[in-house]
């Protein structure tokens, strides 16, 4: 497992995946903070320092995943301290997949800048900003999938209509059992992989 391709994603991939959970969680605490939720802030979460979001066992699962796979701490927000909470909850939700869809667009665009050319001979450079650009896009759209406990379920649910919202209430009981299950089983990559890939492709001029 600790071999040479283990060492190597730790060293490419590692920091990469570090670096996008950390600015993700760190605009979910700034929307809440823009909307009047300072409760991230007093949490110390309203900052890039990755040690504030790193969660123990999600730190664990990406090493033992060979950073394949892996979580932050949630940002705690209080929707009550917000002015509108609705709208709120849609833009503090969103924030993370943006950001993680900000940071892809400024990989890709170093990538086509610099030119395939120019990276020929920096080999580990070329890796973080591929890594940069997939994981990144990678983590945008997963948590866009529409399953408690992740962003995209928080945004459906303030777009659906009253009965909507309770359907969603039943089924979140079971959703983190769901969600674990699409994972192990890959469905998650089978359907998001397509996407991915052509968002990457879009991103690096490919």
């Amino acid at each position: 497992m600790f071999g040479p391709e283990f060492l190597q994603r730790a060293v490419i991939w590692g920091p990469v995946i570090l670096l996008s959970l950390t600015v993700h969680e760190f605009f979910h605490a700034w929307a809440a903070y823009k909307f009047g939720d300072n409760t991230a802030a007093r949490m110390g979460r309203l900052t890039l320092n990755p040690l504030a979001h790193l969660e123990l066992f999600g730190t664990i699962v990406m090493v033992m995943s060979q950073f394949t796979f892996g979580w932050a701490k949630p940002v705690p927000v209080n929707l009550s301290n917000t002015r509108n909470p609705r709208v709120a909850d849609i833009w503090v939700s969103a924030a993370g997949p943006l950001s993680n869809i900000g940071m892809a667009l400024i990989a890709g665009i170093i990538y086509q800048v610099v030119g395939t050319t120019a990276l020929e001979g920096q080999q580990p450079l070329t890796q973080i900003l591929t890594a940069g650009v997939y994981i990144n896009i990678t983590l945008a759209v997963f948590n866009m999938i529409p399953i408690f406990p992740l962003d995209g379920s928080h945004i459906l649910r303030n777009l659906l209509p009253p009965q909507g919202k309770l359907a969603m209430d039943r089924f979140d009981r079971f959703a983190p059992i769901v969600l674990i299950l699409l994972i192990v089983t890959r469905v998650t990559w089978v359907v998001l992989g397509p996407i991915v890939f052509f968002m990457a492709g879009l991103f690096m001029g490919l």
